[in-house]
């Protein structure tokens, strides 16, 4: 099996951890003024959705890295339990709330994204780096209201709502980046 440092872990790092197989949700590396630096992370179990909060590694610990697949699938439907993708083959996996809600924020009905599996079974989904959604509610910009770094609260048709500069309007289409939640740009 492979392995991989502690010191080099980031978020979305899976490996075989206490008889599970974790992925990072968080992780901060930490060089205290005394003592040994240390990597201080969160960790989500694929399997049970578990959470370790605060696990701490020597940055040179060797972890066995889980074989982990990817596939790009379809976001097809949601019947109100499960959310289901569908492959190439038009085989359809179901997934529930708790493995897709990060994803939610920004997918629709028929957008591609990428379904992780561990030993055939998926357990997370992954959206595509950029997104572009259109904004259903916004509050208007303020004339004379337009210094750099000011922002406002924007719906955009997925639900979520994102912070956004005074001059985007109910009905643009918006850039977001979704490892960082960030407006990137009109579209």
């Amino acid at each position: 099996m492979a392995q991989i440092l502690a010191g080099d872990i980031r978020k979305g790092t899976t490996f075989e951890y206490k008889s599970g197989v974790y992925t990072v949700v968080e992780f901060q590396h930490v060089k205290p003024g005394k003592g040994a630096a240390f990597v201080r992370t969160t960790l989500k179990n694929v399997v049970t959705g578990q959470v370790l909060s605060d696990e701490t590694f020597n940055p040179t610990a060797k972890l066995e890295t889980a074989q982990v697949e990817t596939k790009k699938m379809t976001y097809s439907y949601n019947d109100g339990e499960f959310y289901y993708f569908m492959d190439d083959e038009f085989n359809m996996t179901p997934l529930n709330h708790s493995q897709v809600e990060d994803a939610l924020r920004y997918i629709r009905e028929n957008d591609v994204v990428t379904v992780r599996f561990l030993y055939d079974k998926a357990f997370s989904v992954e959206p595509e780096n950029f997104v572009e959604l259109k904004v259903i509610d916004a509050e208007p910009g303020v004339k004379g209201n337009t210094a750099t770094n000011v922002t406002k609260a924007a719906t955009v048709e997925t639900g979520a709502t994102f912070q956004v500069p005074m001059f985007v309007n109910e009905g643009d289409t918006i850039r977001i980046d979704t490892r960082t939640g960030e407006y990137m740009s009109r579209v």
